[in-house]
């Protein structure tokens, strides 16, 4: 008699992931979509031992506590904040992510927003295409060249954004929770300081609980009638009404922004105003990058039920 293989390890998805990623882990798993009305509709919970799940949508303490068998949560992205690491560590969860492979392509959507917003790329193809051009001339736009950049968070995405803007000829300065004395780049005490020495503010600080509305009314209005604000952290990181007033009254002539605080479901405001670009949260979305955050997802997956080391681990389990 043949023997009978061991049963497959149980993983919830939590998220939807390419079928490039989904293929493979069919393979070697047996995948469990979450139902519309969450873990109770779940008929195999206590034998579920993986989630997957996306940095936008995260792992709530009623979700982890829900699977008694859970052993990892593989986060789909580099933010974290999402997932409850207090109810991970309680439940003895490992925790990991997909660092460093996306931080190229956030880097680039910085810069992207930021030569779209003084440009006016996207206004300068709508002149184009309407044929307003036979007529007039498009009015003259702001440069990026040689102004003064600020970036508040100072990680690896942050180091990204300005090692490519140091490229245009810029002043870089930064604001950072915890100091960076490697740094060549200028060091501003606190956002709002770092705003009103910047002409661009680049936010690029990790979301969380420590960074909600980090930037606020008073470091929006700092950055004064001439500055631009782009946002390619989380939507929780900017006083999203203050920066709708600001771009309402002329206190800051525009923003660029990949992420909001109630995306997809973004406030209306923003589609009525001229002064801003928006993107719909694509910082990583290339196809080379979310390939590789797919296989480092795959490769904490494979290592946790090898019983090896995990590659990126946020939280690792005890014993």
């Amino acid at each position: 008699m043949s023997a009978v293989p061991p049963p497959r390890p149980k993983v919830l998805m939590v998220s939807p992931m390419p079928e490039w990623d989904i293929a493979p882990m069919r393979e070697a798993y047996d995948l469990i979509d979450l139902p519309a009305d969450g873990p109770e509709g779940l008929g195999l919970v206590s034998e579920i031992t993986a989630l997957v799940t996306s940095g936008g949508r995260g792992a709530d303490a009623a979700l982890i506590e829900a699977l008694p068998a859970l052993e990892l949560i593989a986060v789909y992205g580099v933010g974290y904040d999402k997932v409850d690491l207090a109810a991970a560590a309680r439940c003895n969860v490992a925790v990991t992510n997909t660092p460093d492979v996306l931080t190229a392509d956030v880097a680039d959507m910085a810069l992207a927003l930021t030569l779209a917003l003084a440009r006016r790329i996207v206004d300068g193809d709508a002149f184009a295409r309407s044929g307003a051009w036979r007529k007039e001339s498009m009015p003259l736009t702001g440069s990026v060249s040689g102004r003064k950049i600020g970036i508040v968070g100072l990680g690896r995405i942050g180091e990204a954004i300005g090692r490519r803007f140091a490229g245009f000829d810029t002043e870089i300065g930064y604001w950072n929770r915890s100091p960076k004395p490697l740094s060549a780049w200028r060091a501003l005490p606190t956002p709002s300081a770092l705003a009103a020495w910047s002409d661009i503010l680049v936010v690029a600080v990790a979301g969380g609980g420590d960074t909600v509305g980090l930037v606020d009314a008073a470091t929006i209005a700092a950055l004064g009638p001439d500055g631009l604000l782009v946002n390619i952290s989380r939507g929780t990181t900017v006083d999203e009404a203050a920066l709708i007033a600001a771009l309402e009254s002329g206190t800051i002539a525009g923003a660029g922004l990949d992420v909001f605080r109630n995306e997809p479901a973004i406030d209306p405001r923003f589609s009525r105003l001229g002064n801003v670009v928006l993107s719909p949260h694509q910082g990583s979305a290339t196809v080379a990058t979310r390939q590789a955050m797919g296989a480092l997802v795959r490769a904490n997956l494979a290592a946790h039920f090898a019983g090896e080391d995990l590659p990126t681990a946020v939280i690792r389990r005890l014993g």
